[in-house]
């Protein structure tokens, strides 16, 4: 067998091998999710309970975020406005900021995953269910609500993978300022990082903008399934 034969077989070998070890863990994923939303389901916690929670946990998570931004925002400032203090001194807090800031969005992109898993199978089982009704009235209502529920779903996921988008370039920039700090510790860097302070500001109060519209949409959209939760239902038999 020649070297370019070789060199393709262990290609395709290679390429077959990722994808059944992704396929293998999709299954695992399915089955782990499966046998985690029965569990909750026997103690009386449903995924629209579970929705709820995450989205609770997603908004108070952005809020906490938002925070931490606006308080690294305030020692960025006392940074490159304040002469006083060791340089050294300045780029550890700054530096101590910015982890803190990483900490925060890894924790809202793990937020808003978990609810894109709950979501999606709360969906998934809500519309094979419609087909177990009998009655038309209130199959065609359950559709209706469901269909309401995806509409301000959507909405709430926009909104926030929106809000974590503007974190990543503010973290960028961030990120830049403390490297130049630490790479220049004299009385220049401190200038220099002035010049970046209002570009910063501004990026900072953009993705506020953003996380302060993430949280109403978590808000009116836990709103919504609550609603939905206390419509009385109709007594066995009645149709409408």
């Amino acid at each position: 067998m020649s070297k370019y034969n070789q060199s393709h077989s262990l290609l395709s070998i290679r390429g077959l091998t990722e994808r059944s070890v992704k396929l293998f863990s999709r299954f695992v994923t399915y089955k782990f999710q499966h046998v985690y939303y029965r569990t909750k389901e026997s103690l009386g916690q449903h995924k629209r309970d579970l929705v709820v929670v995450r989205v609770e946990d997603a908004s108070d998570s952005l809020e906490e975020t938002k925070v931490q931004f606006l308080d690294a925002l305030e020692r960025f400032k006392a940074v490159v406005h304040v002469a006083s203090g060791s340089l050294e001194d300045k780029y550890r807090l700054l530096k101590q900021q910015y982890d803190f800031c990483v900490m925060r969005s890894e924790l809202v992109a793990s937020k808003i995953l978990a609810i894109e898993e709950v979501s999606n199978a709360l969906f998934k089982e809500w519309e094979a269910e419609l087909n177990d009704y009998t009655s038309r009235s209130l199959r065609a209502q359950s559709r209706q609500q469901m269909k309401l529920s995806k509409q301000h779903y959507l909405r709430l996921i926009k909104a926030m993978h929106k809000a974590e988008q503007k974190i990543h370039p503010v973290l960028n920039a961030f990120r830049d300022q403390v490297l130049f700090l630490k790479h220049n510790l004299n009385a220049h860097a401190i200038a220099a990082l002035q010049h970046e302070f209002s570009g910063i500001a501004f990026d900072i109060t953009q993705l506020i903008q953003a996380m302060e519209q993430s949280i109403a949409e978590a808000n009116h959209f836990v709103h919504v399934l609550v609603e939905q939760k206390n419509v009385p239902a109709l007594p066995p038999g009645v149709q409408k």
